[in-house]
């Protein structure tokens, strides 16, 4: 899963705006235990990643998240032993002694796992919308020297994916007669001059030694840039003043306890629709 330039409102809008929104949507997942407004995340992640373009890289994570989500549904009742509803008894485990399963500690497993899948979808949302570029440019102006750090990671995690492949590759011929000495050769050469060009192409784009690039004139905000920041400044509001009110309010042990009245569904509609406006106005998304 990587960046790809598309035609959307949320790659018209700068780096900083757009990690913003990712990063709001996150904050929503994370302060919030309640299935309702776990479920809203989740559904305003997805419908971004559409109105981006991007939702097949969201499918990509999620093939990787779900099942972490299902395992961690599943071991928090063996870890867990809260709760007053028990609906299946090991009896005696040594050296674990008592285990019994409750209700309780599997419906916040899934409510864990749920949080899981929503934070990974809104990481996955950044990487695949938000230029990588512009997120390092962000650092350049703290320290020319973590920039560079993180502009080499970033650029050379690809180059070691491809060397990992060649080596693989190598190894299976390396038992065989001439052939194979030659392809061993050139997968070990490849990657050496694709590791020098991305690393020399990496320096150039960060105007290594040259401090006047880090000098240049900024650009005005657009439109998009306005939109997702104040989209990511309400859903923060949103997150604070219904901590503040006690709304959505979740309790798992020793009972559950999670209120489904008017303003936990206000706060999820409000959630979805505020993740959704800006991409609302498709003018000037052409970069």
């Amino acid at each position: 899963m990587i960046f790809r330039r598309r035609a959307s409102p949320l790659h018209a809008a700068r780096a900083a705006a757009g990690g913003a929104y990712c990063v709001a949507l996150a904050t929503c997942a994370l302060s919030f235990q309640h299935p309702l407004v776990l479920a809203a995340v989740i559904v305003a992640t997805i419908g971004a990643a559409i109105g981006a373009g991007a939702a097949r890289d969201l499918l990509s994570a999620a093939r990787f998240t779900v099942p972490l989500a299902i395992l961690v549904a599943v071991v928090n009742p063996f870890v867990i032993h809260e709760g007053l509803t028990v609906f299946w008894r090991f009896g005696d485990v040594p050296p674990f002694g008592q285990i019994d399963l409750t209700v309780e500690a599997l419906v916040y497993g899934v409510l864990l796992g749920a949080r899981v899948v929503a934070v990974a979808l809104c990481c996955a949302l950044f990487v695949a919308a938000v230029d990588p570029d512009e997120t390092l440019q962000l650092f350049r102006r703290l320290s020319f020297r973590s920039a560079l750090t993180a502009a080499l990671a970033a650029r050379l995690m690809p180059v070691l994916a491809r060397d990992a492949r060649r080596m693989a590759d190598a190894s299976a011929c390396r038992a065989g007669p001439q052939p194979g000495r030659v392809a061993v050769m050139r997968a070990v050469a490849t990657s050496a001059l694709d590791r020098a060009v991305d690393v020399a192409a990496t320096l150039e784009v960060r105007g290594y030694g040259a401090r006047a690039a880090a000098r240049r004139g900024h650009t005005p905000w657009s439109r998009h840039d306005a939109a997702f920041v104040a989209s990511a400044v309400v859903l923060v509001a949103l997150v604070v003043l219904a901590r503040a009110a006690g709304v959505a309010a979740f309790t798992a042990y020793p009972s559950l306890s999670a209120p489904v009245g008017p303003a936990e569904a206000g706060l999820a509609v409000a959630v979805i629709v505020v993740a959704w406006l800006p991409f609302a106005d498709r003018r000037g998304i052409e970069r």
